[in-house]
């Protein structure tokens, strides 16, 4: 039978650009989490890097961090599943510590990414991409603006309310980030900001793209009881490649991943006080809320609509500010999210963003473009909790099949264009502007192709040529474009009554 595990304490650094390197960076944030717990002893150290060995150099970074500790002879392993690594880190050590054989075990995640210029920073992001789709140029904005497009049309929002609906996103992340000391952004954005941000890969601006961050974040399990406990982990993966997926639109991964969290944890969406989602993209959150079982699938923009997921609202999403604001330095979101939800659960907040009653949080950490998914559950072990005999999770993860990868085809004539993006951050190397789309043939297949220009629509006949090793898709007739000055006027409205609704829910989440 496995242990309870607790969290013994919790130590983060200021997100954002710093003049420290990662080891220091992780010694800092080590330092406050070792002084938050109050132990004497640390049995085994669990490092998160994504990709330390091209942003840094450095290599052997296990041993690096352990010397740097001051913890020569302490065991040290690295954990990588590139941007979900930190709650992976987490899961490896909360398993040695339930396996009884370790008892106070430190975790620390971090990433240095701000000295490298953006193209290059966005190529070694790019890495996790399927090969296939990397060689069109594929980045993971690129990506994600193909998902969100779709998104848009099976959700049939127009262009203005698409635009509107992940404005309030990025406004609402950004308020709660202004909130947070450790935020990498602290300023609140407006309705007019968001719509004068130019485009990375329509339909998606700078602020719906998390940024480029350095930081590091520490945790401390162990077997001694402790005010927090972590009751459910999750964790699946998806297809490397997008196209092979049977829906653009929601993730498999993470609904597997909730699944089994929510199992584990004997506990239903319904019980959750508020959520660290994966935010990457604003798309992502909405997406997020709806594989988790917060609301139905492709409706989850209604409650970001009605203010559902505010600060104040009746389930709180990314208080801290996620991904957007607080920022994202690749190896270590995850267990920043796990570090928020710990200083919430404990009432340790600012009062601003302090939830009251909280007593039950979760996040989910997405790794790659959500091929490496994981959920975890934290909840105040000061109240007894009572499990029914027969219980069942009232969560349905729907289909979680897996789809038999296809081979890929020599030659298309035509398909139907199934989603599209203009890319104009593109990663070193690939020339900007550049845009793609995904296809699907008659035998029921997803292919990538690029394009000449933007000038096409989601649902029409499309043909499709081979030039070299890569497909080419002929434009139909051009759309017009969208009006999102009409969408300001909206989001202004949306906002003044976000920010001034009273708290709905009661006191005990």
């Amino acid at each position: 039978m496995p242990s309870e595990v607790y969290v013994a304490g919790v130590g983060m650094t200021k997100f954002g650009k710093s003049d420290l390197t990662l080891p220091q960076l992780m010694v800092e944030a080590a330092s406050r989490a070792i002084q938050d717990a109050r132990v004497n002893t640390i049995d085994y150290v669990f490092i998160g890097v994504m990709s330390v060995e091209e942003f840094t150099g450095e290599s052997n970074f296990a041993a690096l961090i352990t010397d740097r500790l001051g913890l020569p002879g302490i065991p040290s392993s690295r954990v990588e599943t590139a941007s979900s690594t930190g709650s992976a880190v987490f899961e490896s050590a909360f398993y040695a510590v339930a396996s009884g054989y370790q008892r106070n075990v430190l975790i620390l995640a971090g990433e240095k990414m701000t000295h490298l210029p953006t193209a290059q920073t966005t190529k070694i992001l790019a890495e996790v991409i399927e090969r296939n789709e990397r060689k069109y140029g594929a980045s993971m904005p690129s990506l994600a603006a193909m998902i969100t497009r779709r998104y848009q049309h099976e959700a049939k929002l127009s262009d203005e309310a698409m635009q509107s609906v992940l404005a309030k996103v990025a406004i609402k992340n950004h308020y709660n980030g202004s909130l947070n000391p450790y935020a990498q952004f602290r300023k609140i954005i407006t309705a007019e900001d968001y719509f004068a941000a130019r485009f990375v890969s329509t339909p998606l601006r700078t602020f719906d793209c998390a940024p480029i961050t350095d930081g590091a974040v520490a945790v401390i399990l162990t077997l001694d009881k402790k005010p927090i406990r972590v009751s459910g982990l999750g964790h699946a993966t998806d297809t490397m490649a997008v196209r092979h997926r049977d829906s653009l639109t929601s993730f498999r991964s993470t609904r597997l991943a909730a699944w089994q969290a929510y199992n584990m944890a004997r506990l239903s969406p319904k019980d959750i006080s508020f959520a660290e989602v994966h935010d990457a993209f604003t798309t992502f959150e909405i997406i997020g809320t709806e594989d988790l079982g917060f609301f139905p699938h492709r409706e989850g923009w209604k409650a970001v609509e009605e203010g559902g997921t505010s600060i104040k609202g009746r389930l709180p999403i990314n208080p801290s500010g996620g991904l957007k604001a607080r920022g994202h330095p690749v190896g270590a979101s995850g267990l920043a999210q796990i570090a928020e939800v710990v200083l919430q659960l404990r009432g340790d907040m600012e009062p601003s963003r302090q939830i009251p009653g909280a007593r039950i949080g979760l996040t989910q950490n997405i790794g790659g473009l959500a091929n490496n998914n994981l959920v975890t559950i934290l909840e105040r072990a000061d109240r007894y909790r009572p499990i029914p005999v027969y219980w069942k999770p009232d969560y349905d993860p729907g289909n979680v099949k897996p789809r038999e990868i296809p081979d890929e085809p020599l030659s298309v004539d035509k398909g139907t264009l199934e989603t599209f993006t203009t890319l104009y951050t593109t990663p070193e190397g690939i020339p900007s502007p550049l845009t793609l789309g995904f296809v699907s043939i008659s035998d029921g297949r997803l292919i990538m192709g690029r394009a000449a220009d933007e000038n096409l629509k989601i649902g029409q006949t499309v043909n499709v040529e081979k030039q070299g090793d890569l497909f080419y898709i002929r434009p139909s007739a051009p759309q017009p474009p969208p009006s999102p000055e009409k969408g300001m006027e909206g989001v202004k409205r949306w906002l003044h009554r976000a920010l001034s609704s009273p708290d709905p829910k009661g006191d005990d989440r």
